[in-house]
């Protein structure tokens, strides 16, 4: 009985560790094949990767203006949403208890089962729609949400696990070679590359807008 209760312990702490060595191992052996001045910047967009606000549309293209290549900085954060996938496959109820994720997991499943429509377009759409999900460059829209959400409209972990790994690779590698392809237009044509760059300003701005209206008209359906 206590051998038994010993490997189930050992077994929960494995999978509760491995996702954490194998992303901490891959994002050092990275960063030390990285030139030495990248080094530092790399590890350091990394890292904020993990804070709001930043993102995907935010580090991604960060990256690059510091001299990492496209491809490298893509599939690094890429690999980050997959890591936290892995980790929530094994450990999602876990994950609940830890302080700030379990209160963010919380606040993610209230919203999920409340009468917001925010995630329910996704339901008819299951396996695609969490990898378009998990592709859109906006804030909120990671492995961690990503897991979160496909859990909540009934898929399975592991399909859950490679929806995300999908999204995250072709979104990433996507926001990857347009902020390079922007970049080059930039420094070709300074005044095209600024138009271009007011242009997409000004959609992300009417996209926050048009969401923060739903929101208020959804809150206010809700009171009345």
């Amino acid at each position: 009985m206590k051998i038994g209760l010993n490997s189930k312990l050992i077994i929960t702490f494995l999978k509760f560790i491995i996702p954490i060595l194998i992303g901490i191992a891959v994002v050092l052996t990275v960063g030390y094949f990285l030139d030495d001045y990248l080094r530092l910047r790399y590890w350091s967009l990394i890292t904020a990767y993990f804070f709001p606000p930043f993102g995907k549309e935010t580090v991604i293209p960060a990256g690059i203006v510091a001299g990492i290549h496209p491809t490298t900085i893509a599939l690094s954060i890429a690999f980050v949403d997959i890591i936290v996938a892995l980790f929530l496959v094994y450990n999602y109820d876990l994950a609940k208890k830890i302080p700030f994720v379990g209160k963010f997991i919380g606040r993610i499943e209230k919203i999920g089962r409340s009468s917001s429509d925010k995630y329910r377009w996704l339901k008819p759409l299951r396996f695609i729609g969490i990898i378009l999900f998990v592709m859109v460059p906006f804030q909120g829209s990671g492995g961690l949400v990503g897991s979160i959400v496909g859990r909540l409209i009934g898929m399975k972990r592991w399909t859950v696990f490679i929806a995300i790994s999908i999204g995250a690779i072709v979104g990433c590698l996507l926001i990857g070679y347009f902020a390079d392809a922007i970049l080059s237009v930039l420094v070709k044509n300074l005044l095209l590359g600024v138009m271009i760059l007011i242009i997409i300003l000004v959609i992300g701005i009417m996209i926050f807008i048009s969401k923060k209206t739903k929101k208020m008209m959804n809150d206010q359906k809700n009171i009345n």
